[in-house]
């Protein structure tokens, strides 16, 4: 295929605003998948994508349209998954903006089109929905002026349910989208060079040399027959079957079994040809050797390199993501952890925004700690373990890291707390990174806590912004900016603490302002404040997995609520089971969970009370044992039950 024939794009959108629906009506249209296989959401291949109506995954596609080739990568909606449309974007030149008509521009928006302005890349802004009776075609199109200085002609107006000007969509794609060059004087059809205006850089390419391959790796997936996949966008010359190939970053040596590319299942070919998206068979089994972010590298003038030269440089292209959530992820059965830790290491290769750590304890055996990017992913996680690898999990209520400064002079005071983590702490000096309650010293060790904060940007309509406000101080949220989109809609940017979000705001949110806001997030740094460690103990036993850290404005409602919580989820025993919370190890709260009554009179019959009497006594004596030896177990429903409002 000659380089000008071929065009790259992603189609990124809010989540519910029509980009499953368009993108079924291109593979439609360009005969890519027969129409008797066409479904709703057809490229969401993952049975939970169905169900939520949700896309989770990106998937990319192959289609031919005339003689050209387009490749298109179908991305997330959801704030939860941009990771993945940001891999997305790294690996194309265009990308096509989803818009509804009838809910205009929200907050996802925004973001979407800042990641593609900061790769450099050119948007198609499309306008769908344009059918439905609700839908102000006008006044999208002057908000899509205003942010993308673009021409009112150049928005495209479709409606993808009923196909009404789909093809246009195409036609589109065709005559704006850049043709990708670079330097490549081996190829015939790669002349000239890298222009001005285009999304890739040399330096960002670590250097391109005429001799030569790179290619980015921008997603992989687990294949129960062919183990690791991994997903590549070529940059320079070409990859055949029996190639060898090196990872730059993980220094992996692989020989390609197998190349071709998507349509959208694996379809095998011959060779990887130049700037297009591909599939490559590693046979790798390990997630530490096959990294998403990671160069695929060959010489060109080589068949069989021995070893890979010190001065070959990995492509800088997106950073690695770095969630700031946490919780602990517990097998059911303690005896399943073989299958457990191998569950996690598959679905981390089809997941790369998952991080896990695994731990271990005298109590409670093996489990991982793992890092989500927000709440949505967390459960997606659990749902993925249990349906795809049947694994039943316990997950426990989120949390954020924290950093801890402390002075010189106490930290090794400090180590007879916590030995194992003091060789960390010497050369970090006085500032600790804290992602488990349980690590934060005593208040008189350390001088100060800081707190994750993130920028918010909430999208509403000018109506509901007095409740929203009212929201926001009370989560110790900062206004920055108040901007009017139109005189009905109001953005306003906020500086909150990670913490704030994680438990019941978004639901909030949604309810004040009748599910017309929206909202999008992400980390800026990190701030200082009063925070003070909340511990749960349940029979007078300590439960780590409950621990949080609060601000101490908070924490007088906070343990009259888990107090009071607790009460309804914790199933009650013969026993009385005392429910507390504490600060700083010191009880501020309690609840007492009666117990269950057990008529151990009823087989008596007749009138002799001194049976009965006895019989009560016996009871009495063998729950005040029951009390002193006897433990509470937790069901994983009661951590679910704790997130909730």
């Amino acid at each position: 295929m000659e380089l000008n024939h071929i065009r790259n794009f992603c189609i990124i959108a809010h989540i519910d605003h029509g980009k499953s629906t368009l993108a079924d009506r291109l593979l439609e249209i360009t005969w890519t998948i027969d129409k008797r296989d066409i479904k709703a959401q057809t490229l969401d291949t993952m049975e939970l994508e169905q169900e939520r109506w949700i896309t989770i995954k990106l998937t990319p596609v192959r289609m031919r349209y005339m003689w050209y080739e387009l490749n298109m990568i179908d991305t997330p909606g959801h704030v939860d998954f941009q990771y993945e449309v940001s891999r997305s974007l790294a690996s194309v030149e265009w990308c096509l903006l989803i818009v509804d008509a009838t809910q205009w521009i929200e907050a996802q928006t925004l973001s979407n089109v800042y990641m593609a302005i900061e790769n450099n890349l050119d948007i198609i802004p499309v306008v769908n929905k344009i059918d439905l009776p609700a839908a102000d075609v006008e006044k999208v199109t002057n908000e899509i002026v205003s942010l993308l200085w673009c021409k009112p002609e150049e928005i495209i107006p479709v409606s993808a349910k009923t196909w009404l000007n789909v093809e246009s969509v195409l036609k589109a794609v065709i005559e704006r989208v850049r043709i990708p060059q670079i330097i490549n004087p081996l190829n015939p059809h790669c002349q000239g060079e890298i222009t001005s205006n285009s999304s890739i850089d040399k330096g960002r390419l670590g250097g391109v040399s005429d001799s030569e391959l790179k290619a980015l790796v921008f997603d992989s997936q687990y294949d129960s027959y062919r183990w690791v996949v991994s997903y590549v966008k070529v940059f320079a010359w070409e990859i055949k079957k029996g190639d060898i190939l090196y990872f730059l970053n993980t220094h992996k040596k692989i020989e390609a079994l197998d190349v071709g590319y998507f349509s959208p299942k694996y379809i095998s070919d011959n060779k990887i040809e130049n700037w297009s998206i591909w599939y490559i068979v590693t046979w790798l089994k390990s997630i530490r050797d096959a990294q998403v972010w990671d160069t695929v590298w060959k010489p060109a003038n080589v068949l069989w390199p021995k070893e890979k030269p010190e001065d070959a440089k990995a492509i800088d292209w997106f950073k690695k993501v770095v969630p700031f959530i946490y919780a602990w992820v517990f097998p059911m059965d303690t005896a399943e952890y073989p299958l457990f830790k191998d569950s996690f290491e598959k679905l981390m290769l089809n997941d790369s925004a998952l991080v896990i750590e695994p731990e271990s304890s005298w109590a409670l055996w093996h489990w991982y700690r793992c890092w989500f990017l927000w709440l949505l992913h967390l459960d997606i996680v659990k749902e993925r373990l249990f349906r795809e690898f049947d694994m039943d999990v316990i997950i426990t209520a989120p949390q954020v890291t924290y950093k801890i400064k402390r002075p010189w002079n106490k930290v090794s005071e400090y180590s007879r707390f916590s030995p194992k983590l003091l060789n960390i702490w010497w050369k970090v000096y006085t500032e600790i990174s804290i992602s488990n309650p349980e690590d934060l010293p005593a208040r008189e060790l350390y001088e100060s806590i800081e707190e994750p904060i993130a920028k918010c940007e909430i999208i509403t309509p000018s109506e509901y912004i007095w409740p929203l406000m009212k929201l926001s101080q009370e989560r110790r949220w900062i206004l920055k900016n108040q901007t009017y989109i139109e005189w009905t809609r109001i953005m306003l940017t906020y500086e909150l603490p990670m913490n704030e979000l994680i438990w019941d705001f978004y639901d909030e949110l949604k309810s004040l302002s009748s599910w017309y806001a929206s909202m999008n997030y992400e980390f800026i740094k990190y701030s200082e404040d009063d925070l003070v460690k909340l511990d749960v103990l349940i029979a007078w036993e300590k439960v780590e997995a409950l621990w949080l850290i609060c601000h101490r404005s908070q924490a007088a409602y906070l343990w009259w609520k888990i107090t009071k919580k607790l009460k309804e989820v914790v199933p009650r025993a013969l026993f009385t089971i005392a429910l507390q919370a504490a600060v700083w190890w010191k009880v501020v709260a309690r609840e007492d969970l009666s117990a269950m009554r057990k008529d151990v009179t009823a087989k008596l019959y007749g009138w002799d009370i001194t049976r009965k009497r006895k019989l009560l006594d016996k009871q009495k004596e063998w729950k005040k044992k029951m009390k002193q030896f006897w433990k509470v177990s937790l069901p994983s429903e009661a951590f679910v039950n704790l997130l909730k409002k």
